[in-house]
């Protein structure tokens, strides 16, 4: 089943980086919340920052919430 948000962030790997999807295009992998907004600032969303992030209803996380980086 395809996420209906259009940000996903999957479950850590075995270096802690969490592969990030925006608008179904992988964005990178980010190693901290710090990560994610700045794919969110690179897609439009300049405003974004760390707290808008772990708040935001945007974004699907998958094996665990803004807090979990390791396996």
């Amino acid at each position: 089943m395809a996420s209906e948000r259009p940000v996903v962030v999957y479950p850590p790997d075995e270096d802690g980086g969490r592969r990030v999807r925006v608008d179904g295009q992988i964005s990178g992998r980010a190693y901290s919340v710090r990560d994610i907004a700045a794919f969110l600032q690179e897609a439009g969303l300049q405003e974004y920052d760390e707290m808008d992030v772990v708040r935001s209803s945007l974004i699907e996380w998958c094996g665990g919430g803004a807090d979990v980086w390791m396996r």
